[in-house]
């Protein structure tokens, strides 16, 4: 498919409660797929559908900001990132980006990058200068933040667990939203 043949949008908090059960079955399976995205495996869909439809409220205030990538005919669920501005008085100018998922089916499409690109702008335009992110070390979403022009931090030794209950370490990546590069969609998520 080609970079039209998806669509990127911001969601509101009722196109989330709307949209909870595809977003859940994106989720479980990424999950069942080996990704570190703060669940373990087996996850059940109503409790991946019920996880989605709490973050509604945080939507609707503004705290989370959460886009989704659709094709463009037949409009199906292909990918999702969050973005979660900080709240703290000293914190206001630095978000985390969050949850980055594509479906396994649309991967090699570079949509992981049009939806980074997607958070970059809306950071930019939150006044937003400076964002953070942690994946799991030595997954295919680690490269693709390399690629994508992110700044390694460094590794955490058994931060989180994976969908099979191992620790595992996590790497820790900035990035100015600014510093636009172009990435290449070779990982379905970070954590």
């Amino acid at each position: 498919m080609s970079d039209d043949a998806y669509v990127v949008g911001e969601l509101t908090a009722g196109e989330l409660d709307d949209s909870a059960e595809e977003l859940a079955a994106l989720l479980v399976e990424t999950v069942r797929a080996g990704a570190s995205v703060g669940f373990l495996a087996p996850l059940a869909p109503e409790e991946a559908a019920a996880w989605w439809r709490a973050l509604g409220p945080d939507v609707a205030a503004g705290r989370l900001v959460l886009w989704t990538a659709r094709t463009r005919v037949g409009g199906r669920l292909a990918g999702t990132v969050q973005l979660r501005p900080a709240t703290t008085a000293n914190g206001r100018h630095r978000g985390e980006v969050a949850k980055l998922m594509v479906h396994p089916a649309d991967r090699g499409q570079r949509l992981a990058g049009r939806l980074l690109a997607a958070l970059e702008a809306r950071a930019v335009a939150l006044g937003i200068r400076l964002l953070v992110l942690d994946t799991e070390t030595g997954s295919p979403a680690e490269r693709l933040y390399e690629a994508a022009g992110w700044s390694r931090v460094g590794s955490v030794p058994d931060f989180a667990a994976d969908p099979t209950g191992t620790l595992r370490p996590t790497t820790i990546f900035f990035k100015s939203p600014t510093d636009r590069a172009a990435p290449t969609d070779r990982a379905a998520v970070t954590g």
